[in-house]
Parts: C-alpha cells; structure tokens; sequence
C-alpha cells in the first residue's frame, strides 16, 4: 500500500490539505497564548491506554524506556511549572494495536496527536475552546484548497457551534456501538461525555460513576476525533483509581511520587488525532491513504 499512495495523484492534494490544517491548528493555539512544548518518545511512564496493546519499550543501559502511547502524563508534570498555564504538543504515538483494528479504517501503530493541556480548565472550558479550534481549521481548509477538495471528491462542511452532546449513561447499547451509530447518521461533530476510562480521568466526587471527560466523534461515520478530560490531581484519587484497575503502581512510581508531594495541578485538556482528521477533511475510506508510510495494525510494512 505504501508504493500505491506514494504515486498515487491524490497525495499532493492531501498533503497540501494537511499542512494547512495542522498550521490553523496550531496558529489558533499560539494567539490563544499556548506555549508550544516538544514530544517525549521515550520514557519510563506512558499511557497506559484503557485497552491493551502489544508491548512497545526498549532496553538502555539496563533502563526499561517505553514509546510513547500519549503524552498525558508528561502533559500534567509540565503544568507543575508556575509560569506555564497552557501548552500543545506535536506529538508522534505508538500504539501496537491488535491486528483485528485492520479494517476499521481509523487505526495505525504510529499517529500523531495534537496534544492540549490546560491548567484549571474545567471539561466546558476545554470543549469550547476545541470547537473553535476545529471550525477555524475545516473553515481554512475549505477557503483555501477548493480545487483540491473538488478533485478529491469532497464535499467539506463547516459545522455550526455549539455542537450536540450525548451523556453515555444514557446509551442502550454499547458506548462503541452508540458511538458507531451516532457517527454514521451525523452530519455535524458531537461529543460523547461521562464514561468510565483511564485512572487520570476525574471522577465526580458527589455523584458516582460519573465522569468529567468527552470524546469528540466525526461524523459521516469517521469516528472518534479526540478523547480528553478533566484530569485526577489528587494522590488518594489517584492511587485508588490505579487499584481499581488492578495497575502496577511500582511502574508509575517517579509519577506518584510527584502526586504525593501535592504537586499536580487541577487540569483539562485532550489529543486531537491529526491522520483521523486528515482523513475526515479529504473523505478518505481507510487511513491508509492519507500517509505514503502509514503503518496499520496486521500488516507487513514495506518502508
């Protein structure tokens, strides 16, 4: 596959489509007063993902270092930091996802995240401000690139703020059946908020069970866009979280040791997934054919 989009005509429009997209991105941040922080690739604490992966971490000189799933942790531990409020990310994952994410059209072991993260923001602060974010992007993309969404096939939309929200406590089924359904009839983005996820996603502490975090879903049946939320700060929250999950807690233990110490900050923030949303911008079928080098889960890579 990876021949096949290397020559394929679609590309450059694609590619052209993408840079315009990640600079508005981007540029929203910076006049929103962002600071701009590197990746971490490599470190002795990841994500540890509310579904299993194969594993992906190195040996160095004795030290276990494993490649970065998301940057949420190192997300909160920069907020330590009195001068630093808001902050973004570029941030290049990797998830060895199970071969049976092949077909799904929206996975590969190697993506990149816009990862945000805001200190004393609650989930509304950071839904709004996502809103705007991606309304001012697809309006860029449209304005500038018509002839290559006309040569592409695609009929881009800008949505309407605010966008529509559904509460998962009040799904029938399945949170991802709901969220299948939902995307496939939609016209216009939406979040889904208040389900039971990672041990850093806050937890309401007067009504059980319910959750201060959200997904933003695409529609036309392009799927999850962002997932995000309001974080755990607190060391009791967070151990007994991590119990919950029956976590190993020597693994995050430089981690926890920062928690202790009262450190963390109240925070909300979340990962837009820049190959998804490429994908969703130019109407693509499967990921694979927005990146010459796409590395999808099940398959031999080539490059």
């Amino acid at each position: 596959m990876e021949l096949e989009t290397l020559i394929s005509k679609d590309l450059h429009p694609i590619l052209r489509i993408q840079s315009t997209a990640i600079k508005a991105l981007t540029d929203f941040l910076y006049e929103k007063g962002f600071s701009q922080m590197m990746p971490v690739m490599l470190s002795p604490i990841t994500d540890p993902l509310c579904h299993s992966v194969y594993d992906a971490k190195i040996s160095y000189l004795g030290q276990d270092l494993q490649l970065t799933k998301s940057m949420i942790l190192h997300k909160q531990l920069a907020l330590i930091h009195e001068g630093i409020s808001k902050i973004y990310i570029m941030s290049p994952n990797v998830r060895l996802e199970n071969e049976n994410c092949e077909t799904s059209g929206r996975h590969l072991i190697e993506f990149s995240q816009l990862d945000i993260e805001m200190k004393y923001a609650k989930k509304r602060d950071f839904m709004l401000l996502a809103e705007d974010m991606v309304v001012n992007a697809i309006s860029k993309v449209k304005e500038k690139h018509p002839e290559e969404l006309k040569n592409l096939g695609r009929e881009l939309r800008v949505p309407e703020k605010p966008f529509k929200v559904y509460d998962s406590k009040n799904f029938t089924t399945s949170i991802r059946d709901e969220e299948k359904r939902l995307s496939q009839e939609a016209t216009e983005p939406f979040w889904i908020l208040n389900h039971e996820r990672e041990f850093y996603d806050m937890e309401d502490k007067k009504i059980k069970d319910y959750y201060h975090n959200y997904d933003l879903i695409w529609p036309e049946g392009f799927g999850e866009a962002l997932s995000g939320g309001e974080r755990e700060f607190e060391f009791k929250e967070i151990i007994k979280k991590m119990q919950e999950r029956d976590m190993h807690l020597k693994d995050y233990e430089s981690y926890l040791k920062v928690a202790q110490k009262g450190l963390l900050k109240p925070s909300a923030g979340g990962g837009l997934g820049i190959e998804r949303f490429v994908r969703y911008l130019t109407g693509k079928k499967h990921i694979k054919e927005i990146s010459p080098f796409a590395k999808v889960p099940g398959q031999t890579f080539i490059f």
